[in-house]
C-alpha cells in the first residue's frame, strides 16, 4: 500500500458535472485543482454508468432563450458537433477532455474519500485535509488545500467536516411554502436505474431472472405508461427508495429497481400486448441515479417563494428553469402520477450564499446538495443547473484561495468581482452588466459595416390555422408603431391583435396588456394586414404580440427563423400521462413554441428597430435578456464581408480580445438521447472570421477562426497590439445569413 500526500489550492471532490465544471473553472483562473472522483467516468448520472440525459434551465423546450452558457454550454455545443446521436460513450469522452484540457487540474478517478480532517466548534469548523482510497492501486491519498468543494451529490465530506445539513422536506410554517408538508419528515426523492433496448431484426426470446418482480401485481401498468418503442428517457418514473435512506439503503433499492426493470421487461416481451417480437434488452445500469440526499445549510436557504418569483438575489451567480418537480414517496408504486410540476414565469436566480457552508469556513458546495429547501430543491437538482452552480463555485473557490479569505468574506466584501469574472468567462449572470474596468471596450466606441434595422419575416413556408391563440414576440427597441401580418382569410373577419409586455426582463410570457385593436380582413389568400399598435415603453423590452383565435384565418410561418424574435401558441394543458401533474396557471405551459422550431409566424415592424445595433455587442448582456443583445448585419452578400469595429480617441495597447459569437441559447440541446437537434453546429454561429487590428493605416490581420462552431473565442498576442481601430470580419457563417456577435471585449 502506498500512502501519499497530494497538495493544490483547491480540493474538488465529486466528479459530477458540478464537480467537473468547479474544477475547469477554479484552473482557468490559475488555482491548482485536484478532482477527486470515485468512480472510473467523470459525469455523475450523466455518465455511461448511468445514463440519465442533462436537463437544466430550458426544461426541454418550456423556457425560452434558457440554454446555460460557460462551460455547461461548451459542452452541449460540443457535444452536439462531436456526438449528435448521444453516445453516452462519446459523452464520457468529451466530459473527460474537458477536464484534461486543463494544465492545473490533477485528476483522481476510482478514489473514494472517506476520512476529513477538520477542527474548531460546531459553528466554525475548518477542513484540513481530506483522504481518500484509490480502488485497484492501493493507494492511499491525502488532500491538502486552503479551499475544499462538495460535488459529491451525497454531501459526505461536508457529513464528515461537520457541516450543518439537512435530509427529508422541511415543515410549511419555515419558509411558507406551498408545496412542503405541514409536518417535517425524512422522505426524499428517490433513486432510478434506466434501461436501454433495440430491435435485433430477428425473434429474440426473453426469459426473466427468478428475482424479476412480476409487475401485473402491482399498480404500474394500470398508473404507468409502458411502450415497446421508447427510450430509457421515458422510463424515468422507475423510482424507488425515497422513504428510506437513499445513500444506507443503496443497495436495497438497486436491487428494487432491477427486478422492477426484469419485470417490466418481461410484460413487454411475454404479456402478448406489445409489438415486441424482435426487441432486446441492450444495457440495464447498475449504478441507481440518485436524486437526493444531503442539503448542506449555507447562509441563504433557498426556497419555492424565491424560485416561483424570481426573486432578483444581490449576490446571483447562476440561474435556473427546470421546474420545481417533485416526485410521491412511493416512487413506481405510487397510484399518484410519477411526479407534479410547477413552473416558474422565466428563469429564476441562484444566490452565491447558497453555495457555502454556514459553519464550516473553506468549504463551498455545488449541485444537488446546496442550501435549498426540499421544494426548491425540486428544480435546482437537475445536472445542468448543477454544472451552473459549480462553475459559480468553483469561480468563488479560485478568488479564496488567491486572496487567502473565506466564501463568506469573498461574498462581503468582493461579491462585484465574482460577478464580473464569471461573465469574463462566459457563464451567466442574468441582469448583471459587464462593468469590468480593463475592459477597453466599455470606453471605445462601436460601428459597422451594416446593421439589421428593418424586422420583417416575410417569406413563407406554409400556413397555420389560427384555432388557438397565436403570438409572435419581437423587440420594442426603442417603441413600435404598426405591424403587418400574413394571412389566409376564407371570409371576410376581424383580427384582435392585442399586445402585451413579458413583465420581467428573462421572462417571455404575456403579463401586462399595454394596447389592442381589430383589424378587418377581407377574404383572401396571402395578403399584408396592418395592425396599428403603438407602444413606447421606457425602456427597450420585449412585445408579446397576441393573435386572437379566429377560425376563418391562417397565418403563415417564416422559412427562416431570426435572432430575438419567438412564436407561440396557447395550448390546451390538460395534465399529460406521460408527464405528470401540473400546478395551475402557469404561463410558460399555457404558452408553447413547439410549434414554431425555427419558423415564427410571418410579420413585418413598421418601425425600425436598434435592437441589433453595434453597440449592442457592449451593452454588458452576453445573452436574451429584455432583447437580444447582440450586433445583427444586414443580410450578408456573397464575397462582400460584414465587420463589426471598436475604435478609440487614441491607440491602445491590447493583449487579448474575448469574442463572444451567436450559438442560439433558444435551441435546446441534449447530451444522450431524449431528442436528436438535427444539425451539428448551430447556423447562428459565425464560421470564418478575422481579427484585424489597423496598423499604420492599414488593416492587418492579428488572429482569426476558421471552420469555427464553438461561441467564445480568447485571443492573445505574445506582445501588445498598439492600435485605435480593431474590428471582427466576418466571412461566413454556418448558415444563417447575417453576421452576428454578441459581445467583444480587449484587454491590455
Amino acid at each position: 500500500m502506498k500512502h501519499e500526500i497530494v497538495t493544490s489550492d483547491i480540493t474538488v471532490v465529486g466528479g459530477g458535472l458540478a464537480g467537473v465544471c468547479a474544477a475547469i473553472a477554479a484552473a482557468r483562473l490559475g488555482q491548482t485543482v485536484s478532482l477527486v472522483q470515485n468512480r472510473p467516468v467523470l459525469g455523475g448520472n450523466a455518465s455511461s454508468e448511468v445514463r440519465v440525459w442533462v436537463c437544466g434551465a430550458t426544461s426541454h423546450g418550456v423556457h425560452r432563450n434558457a440554454r446555460e452558457t460557460g462551460i455547461m454550454g461548451e459542452m452541449f455545443v460540443e457535444n452536439q458537433y462531436r456526438n449528435i446521436d448521444g453516445n453516452p460513450y462519446i459523452w464520457d469522452l468529451i466530459v473527460l477532455e474537458k477536464v484534461k484540457a486543463e494544465k492545473n487540474i490533477t485528476l483522481f478517478l476510482n478514489t473514494d474519500v472517506h476520512e476529513v480532517e477538520a477542527d474548531g466548534d460546531e459553528n466554525s469548523r475548518t477542513i484540513r485535509s481530506v483522504t481518500g482510497w484509490m480502488m485497484g492501486s492501493e493507494r492511499r491519498i491525502r488532500f491538502d488545500s486552503r479551499v475544499y468543494l462538495d460535488c459529491t451529490g451525497d454531501g459526505l465530506v461536508g457529513f464528515l467536516a461537520g457541516a450543518k445539513f439537512r435530509i427529508g422536506r422541511e415543515a410549511q410554517e419555515e419558509f411558507h411554502e406551498e408545496w412542503a408538508p405541514l409536518v417535517p419528515d425524512d422522505i426524499t426523492l428517490g433513486s432510478t436505474l434506466l434501461f436501454y433496448t433495440k430491435d435485433a431484426g430477428r425473434p429474440v426470446k426473453y426469459i426473466p431472472p427468478s428475482f424479476a418482480k412480476d409487475i401485473t401485481q402491482t399498480s404500474i401498468p394500470m398508473k404507468r405508461v409502458i411502450r415497446s418503442g421508447d427510450n430509457g428517457c421515458a422510463y424515468w418514473w422507475i423510482e424507488w427508495g425515497g422513504e428510506l435512506d437513499t445513500v444506507h439503503d443503496n443497495e436495497k433499492i438497486r436491487d428494487e429497481l432491477s427486478s422492477a426493470i426484469y419485470g417490466i421487461w418481461d410484460y413487454i416481451k411475454n404479456s402478448g400486448k406489445f409489438d415486441s417480437e424482435n426487441l432486446t434488452l441492450e444495457w440495464i445500469g447498475s449504478v441507481p441515479g440518485k436524486r437526493e440526499y444531503r442539503r448542506f445549510v449555507g447562509d441563504y436557504v433557498l426556497n419555492q417563494n424565491d424560485v416561483i418569483a424570481q426573486e432578483l438575489f444581490e449576490d446571483r451567480v447562476a440561474f435556473g428553469g427546470w421546474s420545481i418537480d417533485l416526485h410521491p414517496p412511493q416512487g413506481m408504486y405510487a397510484t399518484a402520477k410519477g411526479s407534479k410540476h410547477m413552473h416558474m414565469d422565466g428563469s429564476y436566480h441562484i444566490p452565491f450564499r447558497s453555495l457555502y457552508s454556514s459553519n464550516v469556513s473553506n468549504m463551498l458546495m455545488a449541485g444537488r446538495n446546496i442550501s435549498a429547501s426540499h421544494v426548491a430543491f425540486g428544480t435546482t437538482r437537475v445536472m445542468a443547473t448543477c454544472a451552473v452552480i459549480g462553475e459559480a463555485a468553483g469561480t468563488g473557490a479560485a478568488l479564496c484561495a488567491a486572496k487567502g479569505i473565506t466564501p463568506r468574506e469573498l461574498h462581503g466584501s468582493h461579491l462585484c468581482e465574482l460577478q464580473q469574472t464569471l461573465l469574463r468567462q462566459d457563464a451567466a449572470v442574468l441582469g448583471v452588466r459587464n462593468e469590468d474596468a480593463s475592459d477597453l471596450v466599455l470606453c471605445a466606441s462601436l460601428t459597422a459595416s451594416s446593421t439589421l434595422t428593418q424586422l420583417a419575416l416575410e417569406e413563407s413556408a406554409g400556413v397555420m390555422p389560427l384555432t388557438a391563440h397565436t403570438a409572435v414576440l419581437v423587440p420594442a427597441d426603442p417603441f413600435i408603431e404598426g405591424v403587418e401580418l400574413l394571412v389566409d382569410a376564407s371570409e371576410a373577419t376581424v383580427l384582435t391583435v392585442e399586445l402585451w409586455s413579458t413583465g420581467k426582463p428573462q421572462n417571455y410570457v404575456p403579463h401586462t396588456q399595454v394596447t389592442a385593436v381589430q383589424v378587418a380582413v377581407a377574404k383572401g389568400i396571402g395578403q399584408w394586414i396592418e395592425a396599428p399598435l403603438s407602444w413606447h415603453p421606457d425602456t427597450a423590452q420585449n412585445a408579446f404580440i397576441i393573435l386572437k383565435s379566429n377560425p376563418a384565418l391562417s397565418v403563415h410561418l417564416s422559412a427562416k427563423p431570426q435572432s430575438g424574435v419567438l412564436s407561440f401558441k396557447k395550448e390546451d394543458t390538460a395534465d399529460s400521462a406521460d408527464f405528470g401533474d401540473m400546478h395551475h396557471h402557469q404561463p410558460v405551459i399555457d404558452w408553447s413554441s413547439k410549434d414554431f422550431v425555427r419558423k415564427p409566424v410571418c410579420f413585418r415592424l413598421l418601425s425600425p428597430t436598434s435592437a441589433f445595433a453595434a453597440d449592442k455587442a457592449a451593452n454588458g448582456y452576453k445573452r436574451p435578456y429584455g432583447g437580444p443583445n447582440l450586433w445583427s448585419s444586414a443580410v450578408m452578400a456573397a464575397g462582400k464581408p460584414q465587420w463589426l469595429e471598436v475604435s478609440w480617441p487614441v491607440p491602445v495597447p491590447i493583449r487579448t480580445v474575448h469574442l463572444t459569437l451567436n450559438d442560439d441559447v433558444n435551441e435546446d440541446l441534449i447530451n444522450l438521447h431524449h431528442h436528436r437537434t438535427e444539425f451539428e453546429i448551430i447556423p447562428d454561429l459565425v464560421k470564418d472570421y478575422k481579427l484585424q487590428a489597423c496598423i499604420g493605416g492599414d488593416w492587418k490581420t492579428v488572429a482569426e477562426g476558421i471552420d469555427n462552431h464553438t461561441r467564445h473565442h480568447t485571443h492573445s498576442f505574445a506582445e501588445a497590439v498598439e492600435t485605435d481601430r480593431l474590428r471582427v470580419l466576418v466571412e461566413s457563417t454556418n448558415g444563417t445569413a447575417r453576421a452576428e456577435i454578441i459581445e467583444i471585449r480587449c484587454y491590455s
